[in-house]
């Protein structure tokens, strides 16, 4: 047996809870899941964030800076990409018909995976990916050319509203003059592989288009442009949603052959011409810094487009949204909102998870002394993240949160520990996406742990090769719920029913 992971005091086996079986605490589990997703609806986040009040349209009810008179709009160009992007713009079609601005006046296209699209009026919701398959496509790149085009088309008077959200940078596609489409695919699909986060890939990403890190704000010839986000990015730098679209400046071509080198598809001749042109840039000194905060993101582009930024939502409004219904369902919880330095792999997070799911549930390990509710009451930690999985050269199918449920039910099961009936621990992506596979993410609770042991199925294995997907789907811990149309990254549960009774 390993090494063991866990405190010398942790029991081999646990009693069961009298309070909570299984089924409620998967019944519980999904409601909130149900509810953190619902928070960051598109939609409904447009219709909560912007109005129109007194002839202005107004963030949070206050007025844009500058203000914007809905009266002195004239066209207005609507454009975007992302797994959000269609509500997004179904939302702000409606804002503008309630202030009078509708019909022939409003027109545009955004670009969405399939299951995604929906029906918009004058908005051309196109569906250029496959789902789960988030890699540009020849699809993307010709509505992304649309996009440009629409915005190049605009005068002083129009306005242009821009929706970037979680998968755009797939969706959105302008490679630079030189770089092959296929190029980008690889260097994209090699990268991910080998581990990196979403900041190093979106960092590769503008450097090697013509519509990320500012091109499709470059373009734009309205008076002005609002640019829409909502945030599937740890921390919300702007630059690494979507790879900032609509932020000045481009990524600094040395910052991009530092993430090349480090994760070796330069020695590995992955991208040679997308290198090439790196090279040349380097060579000549060319870079320029991206802002990342919200407040910094209001510029005016070379073509004297004002430019602004409003950020509708993120991770944050998803787990607090979670941690309001845990609440209600009569969970003492504990909110974790993720660190966006923090850099764990979907194994470490999943033993992670387990250990602290112990925790809560064992009498054995009682809450910190700084904890007063009482010892009855179920417990819940409630937290977002986005992990990464670096995979082994021959792999099998699944996704990060597929991988931190097995991680967690392989932590116990390699220990000789029975999963306590009263935990459950799950993971789960927002964007009901997670990996190339049909499922959101996983839940790992004893109902798991019971059908991985009575079917033999071998996780150790499947953990090693990142293979979760089928072992999940066997042992009935696989969560399915479809594109949510919503992608805020990753929600995690661990909820618990303390042991009752002596020992």
């Amino acid at each position: 047996m390993a090494e063991s992971i866990f405190p010398a005091s942790t029991p081999k086996t646990f009693r069961r809870f009298k309070v909570n079986d299984i089924r409620d605490g998967r019944r519980d589990a999904h409601a909130i899941v149900a509810v953190a997703i619902e928070s960051v609806c598109p939609d409904q986040l447009v219709g909560r964030r912007l109005a129109i009040e007194q002839g202005m349209l107004r963030w949070d009810h206050h007025p844009l800076t500058p203000p914007l008179r809905v009266a002195r709009i004239g066209r207005v160009a609507i454009v975007g990409g992302g797994k959000a992007a269609a509500g997004m713009a179904a939302g702000i079609v409606r804002l503008l018909a309630r202030g009078g601005v509708e019909g022939p006046r409003v027109a545009g296209i955004v670009s969405v995976p399939e299951g995604s699209g929906l029906e918009v009026p004058g908005i051309e919701v196109r569906q250029t990916r496959p789902a789960s398959r988030n890699l540009p496509t020849p699809q993307a790149v010709a509505a992304t050319q649309e996009m440009l085009t629409r915005l190049g088309s605009l005068g002083p008077n129009d306005l242009a509203i821009a929706l970037v959200s979680g998968g755009g940078s797939a969706l959105m596609a302008a490679p630079r003059a030189g770089v092959p489409l296929e190029e980008k695919v690889a260097v994209a699909e090699f990268l991910t592989a080998a581990g990196a986060d979403i900041r190093q890939l979106n960092t590769v990403r503008r450097a090697a288009s013509d519509v990320k890190g500012g091109g499709l704000a470059r373009a734009c010839t309205a008076g002005r442009l609002l640019v829409l986000v909502l945030s599937d990015v740890i921390g919300d730098s702007l630059e690494s949603i979507a790879s900032g679209p609509c932020l000045p400046g481009a990524a600094g071509a040395s910052e991009a052959m530092l993430v090349l080198e480090r994760f070796g598809a330069v020695a590995a001749g992955v991208a040679p011409k997308l290198v090439d042109v790196l090279r040349s840039e380097v060579g000549r000194g060319l870079a320029e810094p991206l802002p990342t905060e919200v407040a910094d993101a209001a510029w005016t582009t070379p073509r004297g487009c004002s430019v602004t930024h409003l950020l509708l939502g993120s991770n944050a409004t998803a787990i607090n949204a979670a941690a309001m219904e845990a609440r209600r369902r009569g969970y003492a919880v504990t909110v974790r909102h993720a660190d966006p330095h923090a850099e764990e792999t979907a194994d470490e997070v999943g033993i992670r998870l387990v250990r602290e799911g112990l925790t809560l549930a064992d009498r054995h390990f009682p809450p910190p002394a700084r904890d007063h509710r009482p010892a009855g009451l179920p417990r819940a930690i409630i937290e977002g993240g986005e992990a990464i999985v670096r995979l082994p050269a021959s792999h099998g199918t699944g996704g990060r949160n597929q991988q931190t449920c097995l991680a967690a039910l392989e932590a116990l099961r390699s220990q000789g520990i029975a999963w306590p009936e009263g935990l459950l621990v799950a993971s789960i992506g927002t964007d009901g996406e997670d990996g190339p596979t049909t499922a959101a993410g996983g839940i790992a609770d004893a109902a798991v742990a019971a059908a991985i042991c009575e079917l033999g199925l071998d996780a150790a294995r499947a953990l090693a090769d990142c293979d979760a997907h089928p072992l999940l789907q066997a042992a009935g811990g696989l969560v399915v719920t479809g594109p949510s149309g919503t992608n805020v990254a990753d929600l995690r549960l661990i909820l618990a029913q303390p042991q009752q009774g002596p020992a």
